[in-house]
Order: structure tokens, then C-alpha cells, then sequence
């Protein structure tokens, strides 16, 4: 008897406490939303009540720091706002929010039990444009080492390299700084003469970006050794005429100190050098030589030379008047003598006569040669028919000596 009253005494104990529990769950209930913010942006943090019954509500920062109690203002930070505190909403605002502010804001709500909710702050950090580092200068025929820099991103920017539209496969690394990442990009790329000016370009994307990226343009600059070329006059120079050689230079870095000089010789006093180009007037045989144009940077020098060759006027010559009918008056030509040059004559003999009056000397060399040829071969024929009758007859006189026959009248016959 005295275990079952004891029992229900339980029982009806139990059932207050359920009862009771149900009671503040039901009365007390605090969420919390997260938040995801750009770095310098304004984050909105919510805490949702339910059945909300005037109890305290307390808002703290990551570092456990009271920023609101009940609605009012508890830490001296002008970047945090109240902007709504209701029955059912409770909503404070925090401004230019930087990766220190990142992490959980507390929703607290005290009861007679304390029940609070975590609202994660989470700060987005999108890369600037990215830098290029020269780690190795480009010279002809070398190679040249790249690296693009996104110093500072959340989460980690992605970085590429590329040329003509091509990506150019490089060795990627990250380095952590606090919350944020440092993200690099390193390419090797041979270069020659060529590629001086090539454009690359290094592209960072980033979820924050939404599509879009923020590239960094870079132009090759390759070392090469000079080269010259003198860029001559057109046409022939006179005593009397003036001179301008004008030496084409080129290279990287481009030579400042062009000099000019004349092999075995110094430079005519009146010379003027000005930059590039040397300027010579009122030219003359002293004037005759090789003239050169050097230049030289730290990679290399280079030369090109000019011959100069002054043609020298000769006085002119008086020639006999010819009257005309129409012409009072004979002029006078102004003839020059270019040295090493052909110089053509007039002849009082028209071109045709003379060549006609060749051709027959010719003919007829050729016909009285054809001729004497022709009575060679009959000559030669003639005498070996006269030689081979003369044998026979020497046979016969031999036949009428073998026969007995007078020598005397054999001999007559044969003479006769």
C-alpha cells in the first residue's frame, strides 16, 4: 500500500516536470541565419525568436564580446548597428567588414535556462589584379622566367598564363597569410629577337568575380646586340655636291653612342655628326674613302661601312658653231669624266657603213679561203696519178731487161 501511493507520488512529480519543460521549450526558441559577405562590405545578422516572452537578449562578437543587450548598445564599435529588435526579429548590422570580423555571432536568450544559436559571419576576400615579377631578364637565344602574383585572396585565387589565346602551363603555389592566400604562377619560356614586344597576359578568377577576371597585360622585353646598316645616297656625287649617310640602328637596349669614323683616315674638317647621320657639303676627292658607322650595348656592337667615290668635273670644252638658220648663236656643253667609267666617242663615220664595209671583208676572207682549200685537194690528186704512171713504166723498162732486149733501144723507148 505504501509502494503504491509512493508510485503515483513519482508518477504526478514526473509529470509536473514534462510538463514544465514543455512549457519553456515551447516559450523559448532563438535561431540563427549565417552570412556571407565581401571583404569591405556590410553583413546583415538576424536572430529569429519564438514565442518570444520579454526575456533578455543578448547579441555577442566571435571574441565572446557583448555587442547588444536587450537592444542597447554594450561595445564602443560605431561599425555595429541596431537596426531591428521585435517580438520575433532581432537584427543588428555590421559595416566595411574585414576577415577579423569573420566567424560565430552569438544569439543568446536568458531564461530561467539559457538557450542561444551561432551565426556563422563569413568574409570573401576576391583577388586585385595580379602582379608580374621578372625573375630572369629575356636575352636572345635564353630563357626568360615569369611569375604572376595574386598576393592576397579568400578562398585561393585560380591563376594562368597566356599567349595567343594559348594557356601556358606553369608551376602553381599558395602560401597562407592569416585567413587570406597568396597565389603564384611561374613559366620558363625561351625567347630569341623575334619575341621582343610579344604581349602576355596573366588572368586571376575567383568565385567572388562571378564570371569575370582581373588580367594583368605584359610585354616581352628581349636583350639583343645591335645591329647597322648606312643607308647610301641615290644616284652619283660630284665635286660640289653634298653628302648625308643616315646609319639604321637596332637593338635592345637601343645603342645612344653611334659613332663614325674613315678607315685609315680622320674626318673631313667640314663632317658635321649629328645623332645618326653624318652630313658632308661642298664634296671633293679628299672627300674618297670607306666611312663606318659603329654602335654597341651590353650584348654586342655592330658595324656597317660606306665607300664614297667623289667623280671629278672637268673644265669645259669650247666645240665649233654650227649655224642655223633659226639660232643666232653656238652654245657650250659642261662634260664630266666619271674615273673607272666608259666613256662613249662620236665618230664622223655612220655605225652602218662600217658594218656593212666588214661584213664583205669578212665574205670575202671566207670565200678565198674556201677557194684555196678546194685547189689544195686538186693538186694533191693530180700528183699521185702522175706518181703511180711513172711506176709503170719503170716496170716495163725492168721487163726488157730480164728479156735480153738492147738497154741502149730500151732505154731510147723509155726516154722517148
Amino acid at each position: 500500500m505504501a509502494f503504491s501511493s509512493f508510485w503515483k507520488y513519482c508518477a504526478s512529480l514526473t509529470l509536473l516536470l514534462l510538463l514544465s519543460y514543455s512549457q519553456t521549450v515551447r516559450g523559448q526558441a532563438v535561431q540563427a541565419e549565417n552570412v556571407t559577405v565581401l571583404e569591405g562590405g556590410t553583413a546583415q545578422i538576424s536572430c529569429r525568436l519564438q514565442n518570444y516572452d520579454g526575456s533578455i537578449v543578448v547579441i555577442q562578437n566571435p571574441r565572446r564580446q557583448t555587442l547588444f543587450f536587450n537592444g542597447t548598445r554594450a561595445l564602443k564599435d560605431d561599425r555595429f548597428q541596431m537596426v531591428l529588435f521585435t517580438q520575433r526579429l532581432v537584427r543588428i548590422t555590421l559595416t566595411n567588414v574585414s576577415v577579423s570580423d569573420e566567424g560565430g555571432y552569438f544569439c543568446q536568450l536568458y531564461t530561467d535556462d539559457t538557450h542561444h544559436q551561432v551565426a556563422t559571419l563569413s568574409v570573401v576576400v576576391p583577388p586585385e589584379v595580379p602582379t608580374v615579377e621578372v625573375k630572369t631578364e629575356a636575352v636572345e637565344g635564353g630563357e626568360v622566367e615569369l611569375t604572376c602574383v595574386s598576393p592576397r585572396s579568400k578562398p585561393p585565387a585560380t591563376l594562368r598564363w597566356v599567349r595567343d589565346r594559348r594557356e601556358i602551363a606553369g608551376v602553381i603555389s599558395q602560401q597562407e597569410n592569416g585567413k587570406t592566400v597568396s597565389v603564384s604562377n611561374t613559366i620558363r619560356i625561351p625567347v630569341e629577337r623575334k619575341d621582343n614586344g610579344a604581349a602576355l597576359s596573366c588572368e586571376a578568377s575567383h568565385p567572388a568575380l562571378v564570371g569575370q577576371k582581373r588580367v594583368r597585360h605584359y610585354s616581352l622585353d628581349v636583350h639583343f646586340a645591335p645591329t647597322v646598316k648606312i643607308i647610301p645616297p641615290q644616284g652619283i656625287l660630284r665635286e660640289g655636291d653634298s653628302l648625308s649617310l643616315t646609319c639604321s640602328v637596332t637593338g635592345n637596349p637601343l645603342p645612344r653612342d653611334i659613332q663614325w669614323s674613315r678607315v685609315n683616315d680622320t674626318l673631313p674638317e667640314r663632317a658635321e655628326k649629328t645623332g645618326n647621320i653624318l652630313h658632308m657639303s661642298r664634296l671633293s676627292q679628299s672627300h674618297n674613302g670607306t666611312y663606318l658607322c659603329q654602335a654597341h650595348n651590353n650584348y654586342g656592337r655592330a658595324a656597317d661601312h660606306y665607300t664614297l667615290l667623289v667623280y671629278v668635273s672637268v673644265p669645259p670644252k669650247s666645240h665649233s658653231a654650227i649655224a642655223h638658220p633659226n639660232h643666232p648663236s653656238s652654245s657650250f656643253t659642261k662634260e664630266y669624266q666619271d674615273p673607272g667609267a666608259v666613256v662613249e666617242t662620236h665618230s664622223a663615220v655612220p655605225y652602218a657603213v662600217i658594218g656593212g664595209i666588214l661584213a664583205v671583208l669578212v665574205f670575202t676572207v671566207i670565200c678565198v679561203l674556201i677557194v684555196t682549200i678546194w685547189c689544195s685537194v686538186r693538186q694533191k690528186g693530180s700528183y699521185l696519178t702522175h706518181e703511180a704512171s711513172g711506176l709503170d713504166e719503170h716496170g716495163e723498162v725492168q721487163e726488157a731487161f730480164l728479156n735480153g732486149n738492147d738497154a741502149s733501144q730500151g732505154k731510147k723507148e723509155y726516154l722517148l
